[in-house]
């Protein structure tokens, strides 16, 4: 179940990138379970990764690789979290494999997994996994990897997009897995982002945080860090656009401006395809006094299970929202000058009901697939906005049907 997914089109080659894949049978029989991202020299990678303190083999070894790249190797079906030694060496056996094919330095191999936690990698079936998967791989391939890194999703989320740095043209690809355990702590569920421009490992770096703060830390499905979140951007160097040498400055600002719509859309296709999802949510608070303040509060509302399953039977219990937004931590708040609004139907103003406040409307508005919750704190001029879903009978199912 979707809530207004479109469909993946034709994703564009970035120059500087072969991409290919494989049935690996990792736990998937009849699919693409392993895909490989193959870079040429001069190209460097910049990402941010979860901050679960049970953090998964493969984000430990990628977080100690940034820099120049030559290549990434993504499993899905298996997490290799909590595996101890015999994960840790399992990921380095299947980068250092991948290596010795494109032959560079182990260092310069980034893995990546997500699946099933607790579980030991089938190691000799990922080496065949990788030896097709690079056989394969071209540069065309980034729709077929965005199916390969699947797993409780729906339907495969990619988007390209140019752009222009100076008076050159530049590109971006983008592909993302994710529907449940998403609550993005500084990185998000697995992504994958590419672009032809030319950059130093450092800028590489700030701008993958910079875009993730844009897009994928701006985004809960039910409040859960995942132990393996990795958002990796590869940068190949390959247009002709001037080279990105600080991290500031216009030319920056160009290519962070030309790369957001890339990651924010990916960021809201993983909330439109979250696990049972029938609403998109989108929580915007305003008035705060910090940007971080205004985020305490949409993600109380966006994790209360009182809130999405009322958003889940179309009920606007605006009781619920506030109790919400006064346990978010905000201990001087007045909530005297709190206001509330579904859409444009305004729900609460000065901590109390509205005037005219009309039941059914609110409930109207609620029934459709998408709705927009607005909060004036009326405290500052701070604000934000994040997207949600809610809480289905469906996401329970999937949830307990997981392994079998």
């Amino acid at each position: 179940m979707t809530v207004n997914l479109p469909p993946t089109m034709p994703l564009r080659p970035i120059d500087g990138i072969r991409v290919g894949t494989a049935i690996a049978h990792i736990r998937y029989k009849d699919r693409p379970d392993l895909a490989v991202f193959l870079c040429d020299e001069g190209s460097v990678v910049g990402g941010v990764f979860t901050q679960n303190r049970f953090k998964a083999a493969p984000v430990l070894l990628s977080q100690s690789r940034l820099g120049n790249v030559r290549g990434v190797v993504v499993n899905s079906g298996n997490a290799n979290a909590a595996t101890g030694d015999r994960g840790f060496n399992d990921a380095r056996a299947s980068s250092h494999h991948l290596a010795d094919l494109i032959g560079c330095y182990e260092s310069q191999v980034l893995p990546c997994s997500t699946g099933v936690i607790g579980e030991f990698l089938p190691i000799d079936r990922m080496r065949d996994g990788i030896d097709r998967a690079y056989s394969c791989a071209k540069p065309d391939g980034w729709n077929e990897a965005a199916q390969a890194i699947l797993t409780t999703d729906t339907a495969p989320k990619g988007l390209s997009a140019s752009f222009r740095v100076g008076t050159h043209e530049a590109h971006a690809t983008g592909i993302v897995k994710g529907s449940g355990m998403v609550r993005p702590d500084m990185a998000t569920l697995l992504a994958f982002v590419a672009t032809d421009v030319r950059m130093s490992g450092g800028v590489a770096k700030k701008l993958a945080w910079d875009l993730a703060e844009r897009s994928f830390n701006r985004l809960t499905i039910d409040g859960d860090t995942s132990t393996n979140d990795s958002f990796l951007l590869i940068a190949t160097g390959r247009s002709a656009a001037p080279a990105i040498e600080h991290e500031e400055g216009d030319r920056y600002e160009q290519v962070l401006e030309g790369i957001t719509p890339v990651v924010r859309e990916l960021a809201i296709r993983t909330v439109r395809d979250g696990e049972g999802a029938t609403k998109f949510i989108t929580i915007k608070v305003a008035g705060g006094r910090t940007e971080r303040e205004c985020l305490q509060v949409a993600y109380t509302i966006a994790h209360s299970p009182l809130i999405k399953t009322a958003a889940f039977a179309g009920d606007p219990n605006w009781g619920r929202f506030c109790m919400a937004i006064g346990r978010a931590g905000i201990d001087d708040l007045d909530v005297s000058r709190v206001s509330l609004d579904i859409d444009d139907v305004a729900i609460a103003r000065n901590g109390l009901v509205a005037e005219n406040y009309c039941e059914e409307s609110a409930a109207q508005e609620m029934s459709e697939p998408e709705f927009v919750v607005l909060v004036d704190l009326g405290r500052g001029s701070a604000n934000t906005e994040i997207w949600t879903s809610d809480l289905s009978y469906d996401y329970v199912k999937i949830n307990a049907e997981y392994r079998t």
